[in-house]
């Protein structure tokens, strides 16, 4: 049986120190099968908050290999799909130019709060959304893998 090739998602906001971090997170646990997932943040705190801590914590996602780094040409240009959480345009970004033909599969834009200096409610609200986000995802990349291998 040959194995499934996994597609790298590559989860970019602000800081990567909340959303991004999160989703990466999200997406080794949930969809591990389908997604080579990593993130990275336009200007990355450098450090991951508390309260992102303890919300992946308390939901049962694991902190290991997460940091906050900072966004580099050769990930944008690695990665199978983009999602921007940063409420920023990409284009431009490190020099990286947007194919306007494959945008529509490759770059995600998903408008999902910040809750950077927000109260742990709010973490965990985000987290709910992102989970939902990611599962959609996921079920999205399978089933384009089953149609291409059917």
């Amino acid at each position: 049986m040959q194995a499934v090739k996994k597609r790298r998602v590559l989860f970019v906001c602000v800081g990567n120190a909340c959303r991004s971090l999160m989703a990466e997170a999200i997406a080794r646990q949930l969809a591990s099968d389908i997604m080579e997932p990593s993130s990275a943040g336009i200007c990355p705190l450098g450090k991951v908050p508390e309260l992102t801590k303890k919300t992946l914590l308390a939901s049962g996602y694991s902190l290991d290999g997460l940091s906050s780094k900072l966004l580099r040409y050769d990930a944008l240009g690695r990665a199978d799909v983009i999602v921007n959480i940063s409420g920023q345009s990409l284009d431009g970004l490190l020099g990286f130019r947007v194919n306007r033909s494959a945008s529509a599969q490759r770059i995600e834009i998903w408008d999902i709060k910040d809750p950077y200096g927000e109260e742990a409610a709010t973490y965990q609200k985000i987290l709910g959304e992102l989970e939902g986000r990611v599962l959609l995802l996921a079920r999205r990349l399978r089933s384009r893998k089953r149609a291409a291998s059917a």
